[in-house]
């Protein structure tokens, strides 16, 4: 479908993309040309099975070269999303464990309504499987497109398309909400990680996370606890604090 330009301005910027494991290179072009479409330019690719650069890529993102130039790839979903705040999985696959599920429209809103500061990312898995549970465990959000539950299955640049169509739709509508962070801001990946290996850490050495067969689960399980928390820098600062006190010192009543 055509589309009609009003302006020759290129709008730049909104949440970052991350393609986890894509298998094509013709895949990746698609999906910068959607990104392109909507205004999303960051784009992030984690272990891509195809070298990148890749020039079915570019053929295929019909000249969305801004999106391709600046694409990074990176070796683990961890390291990719390190120095994100918020995070969103896009996934159509129920999951076993409990995390919140929205909209893409609801995602968009709440990515509009974080502080400026903060900087969101989606997740979008590989063309065959999808994401795996241990990268949707990662995410604060499942983002989920409310398709005929019969057939809901999309194409990688289709979903990458519908994410970024209404985040370009929210910037043209008032979402009404703010919040106020103080002298704080949004968690950085990166810190949010560290705490979870250090609690892990702890929480092996004193054998809570036995036995060896449940623990993915049960990491998974505390991981989520803590992401529902949309923690901010300083209660991760002060949550490694609390750990270094429970597991450094005696106890002061004696017992």
């Amino acid at each position: 479908m055509a589309g009609t330009n009003r302006t020759n301005e290129t709008l730049t910027g909104g949440p970052v993309v991350i393609l986890v494991a894509p298998q094509l290179g013709e895949n990746i072009g698609m999906a910068a040309r959607a990104m392109l479409n909507c205004g999303l330019t960051e784009l992030r690719l984690v272990s891509p099975r195809q070298a990148f650069p890749n020039e079915r890529a570019v053929a295929a993102a019909s000249g969305a070269d801004l999106v391709l130039d600046g694409a990074e790839v990176f070796g683990t979903v961890e390291d990719a999303i390190a120095d994100l705040n918020m995070v969103y999985a896009a996934t159509a696959r129920r999951r076993h464990f409990l995390k919140e599920i929205v909209t893409p429209a609801r995602a968009a809103a709440e990515m509009r309504a974080a502080p400026a500061e903060g900087r969101a990312g989606v997740l979008f898995g590989p063309e065959n499987s999808g994401l795996d549970n241990d990268h949707v465990a990662l995410a604060d959000r499942i983002v989920e497109a409310p398709l005929n539950p019969a057939f809901s299955s999309l194409n990688l640049s289709q979903a990458v398309l519908i994410i970024g169509w209404e985040w370009m739709k929210s910037g043209r509508e008032d979402v009404g909400a703010e919040m106020p962070m103080g002298h704080t801001y949004p968690a950085e990946k990166e810190l949010i990680l560290k705490l979870f290996e250090h609690l892990e850490d702890e929480l092996d050495a004193r054998g809570f996370l036995v036995p060896v067969e449940k623990r993915p689960s049960m990491v998974r399980n505390i991981r989520n606890i803590f992401h529902r928390m949309a923690l901010t820098d300083q209660e991760v600062r002060t949550l490694r604090g609390v750990i270094s006190s429970l597991t450094r010192y005696p106890r002061q009543d004696g017992k």
